[in-house]
């Protein structure tokens, strides 16, 4: 077997437990979506407003605490496994404060409802939803820090059981609170959100018990030295962690506002845009898992110094995410018609989503090959620099390109309302394909250089 051929092999080795845990944390919102639809359409918006404010946020502190992944591939990379608990409980404490943090902003954060003009009927029964789902935010970053340590070890499979194991513990949790069992008040589609943080909880409490007893844990076992904080280790993990939060909330911001800037083109209008959004979502979790593998690969040949591995798990991963890229694009162009009346019955939205997901399949190469990046870009530690060119290719260049031709008839007859800003993405993707890739050729250049002069001392 060539060296290409087993470097493809244990990427997608680790990418199938991976996409497994993507696909089942975006089954949650579905199910509550589905669930509490089934109440009412009151229930159904207040779970709709809550999701809104609260997924930002927790993608966010994944996206800090996923800092985790790169320090302990890396320790992992260079045998320096007494290290790797170390790491793990500083990322514990970093978790569980912004944790912390985020159930005390959740709880308070109905005083801004009137500002983004939600409407007084829906306040009582969003604000129940996001006061449920705030007591479960520490336990989400907890077990966050420990899906990383145990991914960057190359344990991804337990944490693909444990998350399949939340699906099926969320519907009767939803069922239990919706409708008032056992005691409970009924608390209708809000409810979701107490059943968020259970199914949250009871994840991370599972997920906790397992690392400290499993026999693949024991070089590295938790708990068993130094668990006092440390601030610099705190520190440098949140200097870290922050430019990759930072970087994914930008991008799910950008979908978001998109969102809100179609609405005055009418309710078609969104419920397409909406559908197409779900579609391109889905399909990314294949390159977005991908990318993670690609980071835990590269983070352990950054930890040994080995240039060669890390351009190999480069070189292939690019290749291999490339590849579905291209089989999704083809997908879309030749099944949208297809997909598009699975979502909805109106003949207006299932044409004007078809049309706006061959602009998806347009941008899925760049999509795949900017996500790639930014996962090598991580294993390497490198994580500032692609903070900044997330922030010029969606906010600089994608929505500004996007609002003047959807809002504005500049060169053309008529502003290009919804087509206008599917087309700034696939601008913008492009730009950050560009930028993260020239990054990653550059950071590699230097760190080749680096390692030779520290080898030559």
């Amino acid at each position: 077997m060539s060296p290409w051929q087993q470097e493809l092999k244990a990427l997608l080795q680790l990418t199938a437990p991976i996409l497994v845990t993507q696909l089942a944390q975006a089954g949650y919102g579905f199910i509550d979506t589905v669930m509490a639809g089934q109440v009412s359409a009151l229930d159904l918006a207040a779970v709709a407003i809550g999701s809104s404010v609260w997924l930002p946020l927790f993608l966010l502190i994944s996206g800090i605490v996923m800092a985790t992944t790169s320090l302990v591939a890396a320790a992992h990379g260079a045998g320096r496994y007494h290290d790797i608990p170390h790491i793990t409980h500083q990322a514990l404490w970093l978790g569980g404060f912004i944790g912390l943090l985020a159930m005390l902003l959740m709880q308070k954060i109905s005083v801004i409802f009137p500002l983004l003009d939600v409407p007084a009927h829906l306040q009582a029964p969003t604000e129940l939803y996001l006061q449920g789902v705030s007591y479960g935010m520490p336990s989400v970053a907890i077990f966050c820090v420990l899906r990383f340590y145990s991914e960057a070890l190359g344990h991804t499979q337990p944490i693909m059981v444990i998350s399949l194991l939340g699906i099926l513990l969320n519907i009767p949790a939803n069922y239990v609170f919706i409708y008032g069992l056992w005691g409970l008040p009924k608390m209708g589609g809000a409810g979701c959100g107490w059943a968020t943080a259970l199914v949250m909880t009871t994840m991370m409490l599972v997920l906790f018990i397992y690392v400290l007893r499993a026999q693949a844990f024991a070089k590295v076992r938790l708990l068993a030295s130094d668990i006092r904080p440390h601030v610099g280790l705190i520190w440098r993990i949140t200097q870290l962690g922050f430019p990759i939060g930072a970087a994914i909330f930008f991008e799910v911001s950008l979908f978001s506002c998109i969102a809100v800037l179609v609405s005055p083109f009418g309710e078609l209008v969104v419920a397409a845009h909406q559908i197409s959004l779900s579609v391109t979502s889905l399909l990314f979790m294949i390159p977005l898992s991908l990318a993670i593998s690609m980071t835990i690969r590269t983070g352990i040949a950054y930890g040994r110094h080995d240039l060669a591995g890390i351009a190999l798990t480069r070189r292939t991963g690019l290749i291999t995410t490339t590849s579905i890229a291209c089989v999704s694009a083809l997908c879309i162009i030749l099944f949208s018609h297809t997909i598009t009346p699975l979502y909805s019955s109106h003949p207006q939205v299932q044409q004007l989503a078809a049309q706006l997901l061959l602009f998806a399949a347009a941008y899925q190469i760049f999509d795949a090959l900017q996500v790639g990046a930014a996962g090598c870009l991580r294993g390497i530690q490198d994580t500032r620099s692609p903070m900044i060119m997330t922030l010029i290719a969606y906010w600089l260049v994608a929505l500004p390109l996007g609002y003047s031709l959807g809002m504005f008839p500049l060169w053309q007859q008529r502003a290009l309302e919804a087509y206008g800003f599917w087309f700034g993405l696939v601008v913008g993707l492009a730009v950050a394909c560009v930028l993260l890739n020239w990054r990653l050729h550059t950071s590699l250049k230097r760190l080749a250089q680096r390692w030779s002069a520290d080898t030559h001392r």
